[in-house]
């Protein structure tokens, strides 16, 4: 009997991937007991690994086999759903209204806020029978085994690389020439998508099929030919787009393509093994997207910040034009692009969302509010806030905790028409508005909006994900306000902030002395003068541009080492890593990262240094392109081995090739360091390792 063909493309796809779907038995096997509700399986299956490991063609495969058996899927996908507990139940809610039913949660790093409400109140409202399986890059918290109500119900499947046999079966699986089999396993091991990034190349390089021997530094390489295979610049282009933005679809590709090219273009990017599709769009794995970007960045600048410039004016007018219900996740999508320009250093490190979530002020919430006003800025901003209370409660944003519902922060959006009484209680308010009056005054129809409160007390006046979002909602209402005439930002840190208020078109206008010794700046933007397409104009371009502004000047206002003399320091202090006195000498203990670390850990310089060190090290192992380049450095520095040859001869490599996987060991190390170092901003740098890329 002839199998009938799929019916679309959607189908072809799954058939295609069902074909190349090897290894996974034991995951597999829990997830078939769960469905069959075998005596003692659990119902809650937590999935667990790094970027690229399988999770998501894991989820598919498990999506298959509970379709098979007539059960109801429902999928949520972290990366595109509003990062709160209503985004969330708007994605899940057929999952509780199916008595057999199947729930899906893919890339739950990108929403792991959420995992105190999901295991309290989420989880224990859905049918007994429920089947749920979560996938994210984080173990499961400690809380889930604490809870005994857990113990039988929840089982944790971490997902390591694939073994050697599923390994061999995925290269032959994907036509790869058998000899080569043992060149492309010794490059990519059991990592899933380095298997099949290296397949991708090996299949169609039959020429060197005898010889074929890549390094673990030449994925970028290997994807580089892979690009340079594509059927046309089109489809070169339609790839980089992808790669660049949050998420893809044929609106975004016809603004940078063309409208005739858009739909094809969207199609083929559907089909690429590395390409993953939800409710938002189309994107791209992490591991592909870094590769593709800084390739296309370094190759063709102009082309890049061409492309940069059009993806940031069609996103802005989603913003501008979404129903009110997609807002924040279309600004959100903006915001994104924001990590490739001068302000990189405030938004790279916003990955993890969903803790907290905003909601219009309660009335029960006043007192809340002016504790968090009391606590961190005291009586005087207690008087003015509860004038705003009673003038305009209707412009207070309270902050929640996703897992318990309790307020974390709160935030004070004036909208200012005319003098109102409450000016008379808020001195900074006040001057703020006589600004506007003195300089350019509101006409009929205009109004004034003012960012008074961000009260966030366990960050106070810091970047964090809570302050995130608070901006999120202001950009929104720059963008979509009609008749916003000045717009305010009041700061209790000027130096901290000022970078981002130049770059955003708000210039400094006055400092008002507060109690406590604190000193509020406000910024302000006549956007008269400056109409949104020109002020967008100009903060957009800079996909290409460093940093305006010294944001890796240490706290007392010096300059970095200049990259050359850090990768040198870098280098001597590995030598020297055991020796504390040659430590202390070290200008890397006067940096930013290490200085953070000896503050928050009550360690002097040269402990701190041995220890972000020691930790950036290891973290090489986070990537499994790094794995040998981590052993050479470890064997060397950390285990102390007498001699470069002493250690090539532990490691059981030739001298040549030892030295080689030191050199790019050493050389991802010094890049860590110098991108956490002249990425740190004051107040975030407190983690003792590397920043990490999403």
């Amino acid at each position: 009997m002839v199998e009938s063909s799929p019916r679309n493309l959607a189908g072809r796809l799954g058939s295609a991937r069902d074909r190349t779907f090897v290894g996974r038995h034991r995951e597999l096997s829990r997830f078939r007991a769960a469905l069959n509700g075998e005596p003692g399986s659990a119902v809650v299956l937590y999935v667990h690994g790094p970027g690229g490991v399988g999770k998501s063609t894991l989820l598919r495969r498990f999506e298959t086999e509970a379709r098979d058996e007539g059960r109801l899927v429902v999928k949520v996908d972290g990366r595109f759903i509003d990062p709160s507990p209503l985004g969330f139940e708007a994605e899940a809610a057929k999952s509780a209204s199916a008595e057999e039913g199947v729930l899906l949660i893919d890339a739950f790093e990108h929403c792991q806020g959420l995992e105190g409400w999901l295991r309290e109140r989420f989880l224990p409202g859905l049918p007994e029978h429920t089947v749920v399986v979560v996938a994210g890059r984080r173990p499961p918290s400690t809380e889930w085994s604490c809870d005994l109500a857990w113990s039988d119900a929840l089982e944790v499947l971490p997902l390591g690389p694939l073994d050697d046999g599923s390994a061999a079966a995925l290269l032959e699986r994907r036509g790869v020439p058998s000899s080569v089999h043992d060149a492309v396993l010794a490059f990519a091991g059991g990592h899933p998508l380095a298997l099949s990034l290296a397949a991708s190349v090996a299949v169609a390089d039959t020429a060197s099929a005898n010889n074929w021997e890549p390094r673990p530094d030449v994925i970028a390489t290997l994807l580089s030919t892979l690009v340079g295979e594509l059927p046309s610049r089109t489809h070169r282009l339609a790839l980089e787009t992808a790669a660049h933005v949050l998420t893809t679809t044929e609106g975004l590709l016809a603004a940078v393509l063309g409208e005739e090219e858009a739909g094809p273009m969207f199609a083929w990017l559907r089909g690429l093994p590395f390409s993953e599709y939800g409710r938002h769009g189309l994107f791209l794995h992490d591991l592909v997207r870094e590769i593709l970007d800084r390739d296309f960045r370094w190759r063709d600048p102009q082309g890049y910040e061409r492309m940069h410039v059009r993806t940031g004016h069609y996103l802005l007018e989603r913003v501008r034009t979404a129903p009110r219900v997609e807002m924040m996740n279309a600004v959100r999508a903006l915001t994104y692009l924001k990590r490739y320009g001068p302000m990189a250093p405030y938004f790279q490190t916003m990955e993890r969302e969903g803790d907290v979530y905003d909601e219009v002020l309660r009335p029960e919430d006043h007192e809340t509010v002016l504790r968090m006003a009391a606590e961190t800025e005291g009586e005087r901003s207690v008087r003015a806030v509860r004038a705003w209370l009673e003038d305009q409660p209707e412009s207070f944003l309270m902050y929640r905790s996703a897992r318990t519902g309790e307020p974390v922060a709160f935030m004070a959006w004036l909208r200012l028409t005319r003098r109102c009484a409450a000016l008379d209680a808020d001195p900074v308010a006040a001057a703020a508005w006589e600004h506007a009056e003195r300089t350019d005054p509101l006409r009929p129809g205009e109004h004034a909006l003012v960012s008074r409160f961000m009260v966030h007390p366990e960050a106070y006046g810091q970047v964090s994900t809570v302050g995130h979002l608070m901006q999120l909602r202001i950009c929104a209402d720059w963008i979509r306000s009609s008749g916003l005439a000045w717009s305010f930002i009041v700061s209790p840190d000027a130096g901290l902030w000022r970078p981002l208020m130049d770059h955003l078109g708000h210039q400094q206008i006055f400092q008002a002395p507060w109690s406590g010794g604190r000193t509020f700046t406000a910024f302000a933007c006549d956007w008269r003068v400056t109409p949104l397409d020109i002020w967008f104009d100009r903060t957009q371009p800079g996909g290409l541009s460093e940093p305006s502004a010294p944001l890796g000047a240490g706290p007392t206002g010096e300059r970095p080492l200049a990259r050359a003399d850090f990768d040198a320091a870098v280098r001597d202090a590995l030598r020297n890593l055991h020796q504390p006195d040659a430590l202390r000498a070290n200008p890397l203990t006067s940096c930013r990262v290490v200085a953070a670390h000896a503050e928050s850990s009550g360690t002097d310089p040269a402990e701190a240094l041995q220890r972000v060190l020691t930790d950036t090290v290891n973290l090489l192992t986070d990537d499994p392109r790094a794995v040998k380049s981590h052993r050479a450095v470890a064997t060397t520095y950390l285990r102390r081995a007498a001699t470069q040859e002493a250690a090539a001869e532990r490691l059981g490599l030739p001298y040549s090739t030892y030295r080689r996987h030191l050199s790019q060991g050493l050389e991802r190390l010094c890049g860590m360091l110098w991108q956490r170092e002249t990425s740190a901003l004051p107040g975030t740098a407190t983690e003792t390792g590397p920043a990490r890329a999403g």
